[in-house]
């Protein structure tokens, strides 16, 4: 998006700020609904939230670099257009990503070089869960849940109108983004209408980094920026909700659109869109058996295509349909649960001579209970899923016949929490995951340039299933708290993605032969946050975290993890004004899986500045953020060892935005 169209944005942006009426303030939601729809303040299982101002100062160009910072969480980064959160080590399909708690139907849990269809502009709130989140979400959860938050379908009544108008400059791609949401509606909460719009878009250069020897067909090159970074996008969404006796129906439509450069090839750039229908609702009361009903569907259709030059390569696409009902019981004695069942659907097709999946239909149904009690002083949780998921292949001459394949996963979870007196608890989480395997992972048999291997799937390979533990320990003291964790997840057959020793000739280069395999493994890990308000003005903020995963059969580490990784920060305020210094640092990543490498330790400086402006009937943040003060030098080893030497983390920059509130 180019300046002639941020121009609008901002002046959309003061315009109707000064026209709107104001809406009452409303505070924060502290339950984190993806892990617990009964809306418990009690959560066992790990889990953090960012909203607010919070999410403004975070928020970056993907959802995998705006989570990077949380305890456990790291990113693929593949550039700086295509990075997925990565939980406790655990990518790809481990990991859901949700949208309003439906599905956010994409190809990046495919390949490392497709991002994420969700724009962070235009989100409210994003959650969390870290650890197998399975019983409420699928075997797909085993590693985490991230599920981004808006108000597309408006869920609470608000009167007149209200919105927020940003924007965004600077960084190291030089960034120009923008975005305005308004909200508004009429009537009252008992029979009433609400309705939402945004619009946002983003115009990003290539990203500047420290200089780097950048790997080349005929050797190396001395560069400062990563190649082929560039990206531009927009999006936008229209959605109502009508508002009666004790709930709310509402529907949205939203189109997202995005051009990006892949990094790994010098001319090949991706144009991706999405289009989604969504519609949803909730019904509750306070007598009865039943007490609550609420129900989510949505229709997408993405597609991308892999552009040559000017030429069409590769085209992806993918419909999907999510469906989800939760009926919410009365209280049974001292149980409070629900009963939910949930349905998706997938069709999934690649064109051109880089497919390297056959045309897939994943079909599934996964039915769950989840029931909470108060027994002997421990906030107990527990619950079960039964599913059955269904992959057909259409095959061809390249793939083979057609093949279907039939899995009944099932998951149970058992979770309590103990408080120890008013400022300590503890927390434990115990639960047995099944995966069915995706269909990549059983289909795929070809060259794929984002890894730059041939990657051979095995229609063979069964459920993955593993066992996990987590154990939480937490102080919360007003301002002040503390948090630790300590987990392992046992995979009796987790499928990896392993060279088999093989190659392929392609195009007079021999390629490295990657199959999907079931082979034992473990996950271990521990996470530390705390923030100590030394001050009213000041806090001292500190977060350690660790995974180390390793194939039991051979003792070999499994590919991509984070290494050790530590930040300590320093947050000041003064009335209005608001700063924050904070160093991160990663340690060196030696354990490094077959045919990688090591990746170097680095540590960087951020400081951020922000300053709350109370003007007429609304308020305002204006914030400079200055990242990678000392330019260092820094590589992910979370990130794919074909695409890490080209594009290393961001040079120094500075940044700065506006966000207006009404």
């Amino acid at each position: 998006m180019r300046s002639h169209v941020l121009a609008p944005i901002a002046a959309a942006c003061f315009t109707l700020a000064a026209q709107a009426n104001p809406a009452p303030t409303e505070s924060l939601d502290k339950v984190v609904v993806t892990g617990n729809p009964l809306k418990s303040q009690v959560l066992a299982q790990p889990s953090d939230s960012l909203s607010g101002d919070q999410l403004v100062l975070t928020r970056a160009a993907t959802l995998g670099d705006t989570l990077q910072g949380l305890p456990g969480v790291s990113a693929t980064n593949f550039g700086p257009n295509a990075s997925r959160p990565v939980i406790r080590g655990l990518d790809g399909d481990r990991v859901r990503i949700l949208s309003n708690s439906g599905a956010s139907v994409d190809a990046s849990s495919l390949s490392f070089d497709h991002g994420v269809a969700i724009d962070p502009l235009v989100i409210d709130k994003v959650e969390v869960l870290r650890g197998a989140a399975a019983l409420l979400y699928g075997g797909n959860a085993v590693g985490g849940v991230v599920n981004t938050l808006d108000n597309r379908i408006p869920r609470s009544f608000t009167p007149g109108l209200s919105g927020a108008a940003e924007v965004r400059l600077g960084g190291a791609s030089n960034d120009k983004s923008g975005a305005v949401v308004l909200d508004g509606g009429s009537g009252s909460a008992h029979m009433g209408f609400g309705w939402h719009v945004d619009l946002a878009g983003r115009d990003a250069g290539d990203q500047r980094t420290p200089r780097f020897s950048s790997p080349t067909d005929d050797g190396a090159e001395s560069r400062t920026s990563v190649r082929n970074a560039a990206a531009r996008s927009h999006g936008g969404a229209v959605g109502g909700s009508v508002f009666f006796q004790g709930g709310y129906a509402g529907v949205s439509v939203d189109d997202f659109h995005t051009d990006y450069g892949t990094t790994a090839e010098a001319d090949v750039t991706i144009r991706m869109q999405r289009q989604r229908v969504a519609t949803a609702g909730e019904w509750a009361t306070a007598s009865g058996p039943v007490r609550r009903i609420g129900w989510q569907l949505s229709r997408n259709r993405y597609e991308h295509t892999e552009m040559e030059g000017e030429e069409v390569g590769t085209t992806f696409r993918s419909r999907g349909t999510d469906g989800r009902l939760e009926v919410e019981h009365a209280p049974l004695g001292p149980l409070k649960g629900l009963v939910g069942v949930q349905t998706e659907s997938l069709d999934f097709s690649a064109l051109g001579e880089e497919a390297f999946v056959p045309s897939t239909r994943t079909r599934s149904t996964g039915v769950f209970l989840l029931e909470q009690a108060r027994l002997a002083g421990v906030d107990w949780s527990a619950g079960v899923r039964t599913e059955r998921v269904t992959v057909d292949s259409d095959g061809s001459e390249r793939f083979g016949p057609a093949q279907q394949r039939k899995f009944s996963p099932l998951s149970l979870a058992l979770s309590g929490v103990l408080s120890l007196d008013g400022t300590w608890s503890l927390s434990a989480n115990l639960n047995r995951t099944q995966r069915a395997p995706a269909y990549y992972e059983l289909f795929a048999n070809g060259l794929h340039v984002a890894t730059a291997a041939f990657e051979v799937g095995d229609a063979s390979l069964g459920l993955e299933r593993s066992r996990g533990a987590d154990v939480g320990l937490k102080w919360e003291g007003g301002q002040s708290h503390a948090h630790i964790n300590v987990y392992e997840t046992r995979f009796s057959n987790y499928i990896a993605l392993q060279a088999n020793g093989q190659t392929v000739e392609d195009e007079g280069e021999a390629l490295p032969v990657y199959a999907f395999q079931a082979v034992p493994a473990r996950l271990r890990g521990v996470e530390i946050e705390g923030r100590w308000q030394a001050h009213p003005a000041v806090a001292l903020l500190g977060q350690l975290d660790a995974v180390r995963g390793e194939n039991t059969q051979t003792s070999e580490p499994l590919p991509r993890l984070a290494p050790l990784r530590a930040m300590l920060g320093l947050e000041a305020r003064q009335g209005e004004w608001s700063g924050r210094l904070e160093w991160r640092g990663a340690a060196r990543q030696t354990r490094a899986a077959p045919f990688d490498i090591a990746t170097a330790g680095y540590g960087t400086l951020r400081l951020s500045l922000a300053r709350q402006f109370n003007w007429g009937q609304g308020d305002a943040l204006w914030y400079l953020k200055l990242d990678n003060l000392g330019n260092k030098l820094a590589y992910n080893a979370t990130a794919v060892p074909a695409l890490r030497a080209l594009a290393p983390q961001p040079g120094r920059s500075v940044s700065t935005g506006l966000q207006l509130r009404f």
